[in-house]
């Protein structure tokens, strides 16, 4: 049987795989990862609203019972595309007749790479572990600081970018201050927390329309964030982030520092031999191959896809739709069919800001505030995978909902430890 290899696990990778469900092939799936995650509520998990199960599950559980499928825990290194072979880490090698690439993107500091360890970014279940961390671990660092001063710097948080997930953080962090952990410290008052959203170009949500913009900018605001557009960052260090605008450098005393400002593709796709775009994404064919290769497709993030001349977004309906056709072109090619080109179907875009703030566009229609909300939360909770993460994330919901408060709020030693060694900072 044809030897099909997908390599990641994200939505893509698993959309191509149970198109492949009962066809004549054989699937290797590898993934650095025991499990898919829900990236779009891993913010969530980032604020201490929603525990890492509830917006992931096991990759074995969830194809256990397609039989014609192999899960490999494992990271690839590199791709030999005339060999028709993938390279693990530990060296060994594993052969294909067809490939599909879908490794996705990691964070992008714009050549500032030393900036990660100060300024997280939030990919993984790590990432959202170690910001978690970070942001209790700082009001914790705030409510024994005795100095005036640095103790604002513990409960000043930026957030860095403002595309979808700095305004998910921003809004979030500060119902955390202001809600959840109210009443809880004795030396600080929480709600005097300070959360700040930089982004460099001149709104936020740039992706989405200017009067949603603009709507977004207004909800944040009586959420209370302070968000700074035209703000372009050139240093991070323990105690400030320092950002140039119109009125010259800036300054802003601030120990937590989340990063969401740039996103670069999969490294992997520098193996398959041909030329990256800028953002070093993979340039692929209307079926979805790569250049000289019918036998090898790039799909998600790392793709630099086009349908009806415009460019695919990077986003979660895109790399199903890619995974999808990918397989069935690899299907058509096993049986001598001719293949489909890749046509996107936007089928519309969501972003909350909190509480009951969000802005939504489906088609021609555009709306914010509470209905969005709503409709964010039903459209989420629809999309998760498994009936038991669909029950567990509309309990916290409502708990949380009622009560203001989060329940994924334990820190263990560990935690503390590399949150301290973290921030690099001992309590002065």
């Amino acid at each position: 049987m044809p030897h099909v290899v997908i390599i990641g696990c994200g939505f893509g990778g698993l959309a191509a795989a149970r198109e492949l469900a009962g066809a004549d092939v054989r699937i290797t799936m590898i993934d650095r990862s025991n499990h898919h995650l829900f990236q779009p509520l891993l913010y969530q998990v980032a604020t201490a609203g929603l525990s890492a199960p509830a917006i992931s599950a096991p990759i074995r559980a969830i194809l256990s019972e397609q039989r014609n499928l192999t899960t490999l825990m494992a990271a690839v290194t590199a791709i030999d595309v005339v060999a028709k072979t993938v390279t693990l880490e530990d060296g060994a090698s594993i052969a294909y007749d067809h490939l599909i690439v879908a490794a996705g993107s990691t964070h992008s500091y714009f050549g500032r790479d030393e900036w990660a360890q100060l300024a997280p970014g939030l990919k993984t279940l790590e990432d959202a572990f170690e910001i978690r961390k970070r942001i209790l671990m700082a009001f914790e660092y705030a409510e024994r600081e005795t100095d005036a001063r640095r103790r604002q710097e513990w409960l000043t948080f930026t957030v860095i970018g403002g595309g979808a997930t700095g305004v998910e953080m921003a809004g979030t962090l500060v119902e955390i201050a202001r809600h959840t952990l109210s009443g809880e410290f004795r030396n600080i008052d929480p709600h005097s927390a300070r959360v700040v959203l930089i982004e460099g170009s001149d709104r936020i949500l740039g992706a989405y329309p200017p009067d949603l913009s603009e709507k977004a900018r207004d909800q944040l605001q009586k959420l209370g964030v302070d968000v700074r557009t035209g703000s372009r960052v050139v240093h991070i260090d323990e105690k400030c982030v320092r950002y140039a605008n119109f009125d010259g450098e800036q300054t802003l005393a601030s120990r937590t520092v989340i990063w969401s400002a740039g996103v670069a593709a999969s490294p992997l796709g520098k193996s398959l031999g041909v030329e990256l775009d800028r953002a070093g994404r993979v340039p692929v064919s209307a079926e979805l191959n790569i250049a000289g290769r019918d036998d090898v497709y790039v799909i998600g993030d790392l793709a630099a896809a086009q349908s009806d001349g415009k460019p695919v977004p990077g986003v979660s309906p895109a790399a199903k739709q890619m995974g999808r056709v990918a397989a069935r072109n690899i299907k058509h090619r096993i049986a001598g069919k001719p293949t489909e080109a890749f046509a996107y179907q936007d089928y519309g875009s969501l972003a909350t800001i909190g509480r009951k703030a969000a802005i939504a566009m489906v088609g021609k229609l555009k709306f914010s505030g509470y209905p969005a909300w709503l409709f964010w939360l039903f459209v989420h909770v629809y999309f998760l995978i498994g009936f038991r993460n669909r029950i567990m994330v509309m309990s916290d919901w409502a708990w949380a909902y009622l009560t203001f408060k989060r329940s994924a709020r334990v820190i263990s030693s560990t935690m503390r430890e590399r949150a301290e060694e973290g921030h690099k900072l001992p309590l002065e």
